[in-house]
């Protein structure tokens, strides 16, 4: 670190890679390791358990086909051959047709091609023994006898006997085929073990030299930038840093270098931000009560007086101290919308007196917000906007309507006028001047709306707004919303 001087505080830095790319690509490294072992295990265990679970369900299966084959068919067919019920009546087809379905799921869920070849074994015996069921109902509705019967009955039993044969060898092979399925599981697990134990020593390894390395690299300059910001916060604003040459660092120290050389301008910059407030509250209070207004309303007062016109008079006097009274509000800065209220409709009651041929005025607000604090002094400079900038200018009677709501924390209020209206060059040249940093003896004619949105900003710290909308030849609508805060 070095001063504006020139003297050196501390030594230069050798360059180095970037330390972002050298811990993104240790984190990919690691990620990758670590998923290895776990994207394996679970691929291989699915598959494995997957088959296991084929296999137990085939042996299960086959098991209870294997029941059926051997004990329902042979009942079935021995009572129709004793005459125990007739051949049309019996459910040997229906096992017939229950044996087939259960043969041909067992076979779709079996991988081993030797024992498919089983299945397709049993399968032609099964037609076997539909043939001999067949032969049998030819031979009772024909009325051979009972000894050729019994022939055909022997016949069934033995294909039947046959058929649960080869389902019992297929039993016995699927059961080896899960014997060493469960072995393959416990060789995978083995495996996978030892793989877990040499990524995780790898890992551990890998992270200590990337750990070690980063430190190394960053330790230097990030002492340093320590040293310049106890200097800065010491007061030392001359102090500043050589750039470390590490890709995350240079920006820091740069834009420390640079804090440091403009606090100064900032601080500079704070006392004349603070006069130029001062200056701008004071135009404020000045705006609301410009020597215009005060003669016209006094001029008002005497010709009211001299037409004997005496209530009025109370009227309007009263009205203009309440107007005054509410501008000045014993110097304090927040107002409640009650006063805000009134103090737009005393200035539109004396208003009126004067322009009674050309204004007509409405005010709706909502009773509910009436006790919430505001900002002063925002509403009647953009109703006097309204009335000079836009009734005065347009030929014949003009309506001014103010109304104030509250919706979601919000206090919004809004003017409309059905006066001259802007024209668009010059709505987008208000907005502009409204929103420039300019100072504000050259805002010209929008002065009242500059100031207003000026102070919405610095006081609301940019959660108010402030919104123009105007049709030339139909009228203005001026709108401001304030956060709803705690009574100041």
């Amino acid at each position: 670190m070095k001063t504006e001087s020139g003297t050196e505080i501390s030594a230069g830095k050798r360059k180095t890679a970037s330390i972002r790319q050298i811990l993104q690509s240790s984190y990919i490294v690691i990620i990758c390791l670590m998923l290895i072992a776990p994207v394996i295990s679970i691929a291989s265990s699915w598959l494995q358990i997957a088959r296991y679970d084929r296999t137990i369900t085939n042996v299960s299966q086959t098991n209870r086909l294997n029941q059926i084959v051997k004990t329902e068919i042979s009942n079935e067919i021995w009572d129709i051959v004793a005459g125990s019920r007739g051949f049309d009546e019996g459910r040997q087809y229906e096992i017939l047709y229950d044996i087939g379905r259960r043969l041909d799921l067992i076979f779709k869920n079996t991988e081993i091609t030797e024992n498919r070849r089983m299945l397709e074994v049993a399968g032609r015996a099964l037609d076997t023994l539909s043939r001999y069921v067949d032969r049998l109902g030819y031979q009772i509705q024909e009325q051979y006898p009972v000894t050729e019967n019994e022939d055909i009955l022997d016949e069934i039993r033995g294909v039947s006997e046959l058929i649960s044969d080869i389902l019992q060898e297929f039993i016995v092979l699927e059961i080896e085929a899960a014997s060493i399925t469960n072995e393959n599981i416990k060789q995978i697990s083995v495996m996978l073990s030892i793989l877990q134990i040499m990524i995780v020593i790898f890992v551990m390894l890998f992270s200590i030299f990337t750990q070690r390395y980063v430190s190394t690299t960053i330790n230097l300059p990030i002492r340093e930038l320590e040293n310049l910001s106890s200097e800065i916060a010491s007061g030392n604003l001359a102090a500043r840093a050589d750039q470390p040459h590490v890709e995350e660092l240079d920006n820091l120290t740069e834009n420390l270098n640079i804090m440091a050389e403009k606090i100064k301008k900032l601080i500079e910059a704070n006392i004349e931000e603070q006069k130029n407030f001062q200056k701008s509250e004071m135009k404020a209070l000045q705006a609301q009560i410009t020597p215009h207004f005060l003669y016209n309303t006094l001029d008002t007062i005497v010709w009211l007086a001299e037409g004997r016109r005496h209530d009025e008079v109370i009227d309007v006097a009263r009205n203009f101290s309440s107007f005054f009274r509410t501008t000045l509000n014993k110097g304090r800065d927040w107002t409640s919308v009650q006063n805000e209220y009134e103090h737009a409709c005393n200035y539109l009651s004396i208003q009126k007196v004067r322009y009674r041929d050309i204004l007509n005025y409405e005010i709706e607000f909502d009773e509910s917000m009436m006790q919430e604090s505001m900002l002063k002094l925002l509403l009647q400079p953009i109703v006097e906007n309204a009335l000079y900038h836009g009734i005065k200018n347009k030929r014949g009677r003009g309506n001014l309507l103010v109304k104030g709501w509250r919706d979601n924390a919000f206090l919004y209020f809004r003017v409309d006028d059905d006066g001259i209206g802007i024209q668009p060059e010059r709505l987008e040249d208000i907005k502009h001047q409204m929103n420039s940093e300019a100072d504000h003896s050259a805002v010209g004619d929008v002065y009242g709306l500059y100031n207003v949105n000026k102070r919405l900003e610095l006081y609301y710290n940019g959660r108010a707004s402030l919104e123009i909308q105007s049709e030339y030849l139909k009228g203005t609508s001026v709108t401001f919303r304030v956060p709803e805060v705690e009574n100041v």
